[in-house]
């Protein structure tokens, strides 16, 4: 079942604030209520993200009255503007903006044929993720062992895209390959995605997990259970990956520890045309670290820091592997800013 689906002016996606104790569909009607989902991490990771963006796009087209193409560009824009403005650091929000626009402008006819061609470019941008993700598995399968151990860090699975998964894609390939693999999740402070979502997508699938904290991981490491690191990413550029805060310290350790460390991301997370320093770093709200739920586990008045991401140097990252196949770090580092993957 895919995480995110259109169907005649409505787009219909897990509600994940609400997993694993109850599967909650929400039913998106317009770019507004599209932005507030991603904003409030209903719906989360980077390639869901881009996709859900599209989808936003296509819901202005689709319910616009518009009479002239102007003018829908102009509804366009401004659902875009709505729509760049909730997660700053994912890139492939930006990239699902700047295609759908494109494929707007491009297209000649009236309003009605816009908003059509609109419509089929998000739908054949949420198709792609899915055969995206599928060679990604195949490509990173290959760097996987019988008996692997393999640690993820955050969710970078079926919930996280609109099927399959990117880090997980590779995890169910080695295993439908029938390797006798186990994962190692971390819980993923402090939205605890890799224990609500990572070990509920690989629970559902059969595949062993063994669920454990954030600062257990230099402990595992050195007890030598851990045979391969895989994690997704948010934004790869020329120098770095971004992606998930914890996975910094993982990257670190695994370095320390003679691990693997991979990154699986599709190329929509490329941008190479910016290095680490020209990123911005979501800052979340700080009731995310002092609360768990509701509860409250700080006191009153506490300062808190929460950053959403990290920044992991390339120098940490063993490869990446993408839809075109696995890269080194120096690949990335010497491609022209110009030119993409």
């Amino acid at each position: 079942m895919r995480t995110i689906e259109w169907k005649d002016g409505t787009v219909t996606t897990i509600d994940q604030t609400k997993l694993p104790n109850r599967i909650v569909f929400l039913k998106i009607k317009n770019s507004s209520e599209m932005a507030s989902a991603i904003n409030d991490m209903k719906l989360r990771g980077a390639p869901l993200i881009g996709v859900a963006t599209g989808y936003g796009l296509a819901l202005t087209a689709y319910h616009s009255k518009a009479k002239a193409k102007d003018t829908l560009m102009r509804e366009l824009e401004e659902s875009a503007k709505i729509l760049r403005g909730t997660r700053p650091t994912a890139v492939n929000l930006f990239w699902a903006v700047n295609r759908i626009l494109k494929k707007a402008r491009e297209t000649s006819g009236d309003t009605k044929t816009v908003a059509r061609k609109v419509v089929e470019e998000a739908q054949l941008m949420a198709d792609e993720d899915v055969e995206v993700n599928r060679k990604i598995g195949k490509y990173g399968s290959e760097l996987i062992d019988d008996k692997d151990v393999i640690l993820t860090h955050c969710n970078a699975g079926s919930l996280a895209t609109v099927d399959y998964g990117t880090a997980l894609a590779i995890v169910r390939t080695a295993w439908e390959q029938r390797k006798q693999i186990r994962v190692i999740a971390t819980e993923t402070r402090p939205k605890m995605q890799g224990a609500r979502l990572t070990v509920y997508e690989l629970k559902r699938d059969g595949i062993p997990v063994t669920l454990i904290t954030d600062s257990m991981v230099g402990y595992i490491m050195s007890k030598h259970l851990v045979s391969k690191v895989v994690v997704g990413a948010d934004r790869i550029v020329r120098d770095a990956v971004i992606n998930k805060i914890g996975t910094y310290t993982v990257a670190v350790l695994a370095h320390e520890h003679s691990i693997p460390f991979y990154v699986a991301a599709p190329t929509s997370t490329f941008d190479l045309a910016h290095e680490s320093r020209d990123i911005i770093i979501e800052e979340r709200n700080p009731k995310e670290v002092t609360h768990i739920g509701s509860k409250r586990i700080a006191p009153k008045g506490t300062d808190v820091l929460n950053p959403a991401f990290d920044i992991t140097s390339l120098k940490y990252v063993t490869a990446i592997i993408c839809e075109k196949g696995v890269l080194s770090a120096s690949e990335i580092a010497q491609k022209p800013m110009t030119e993409r993957i």
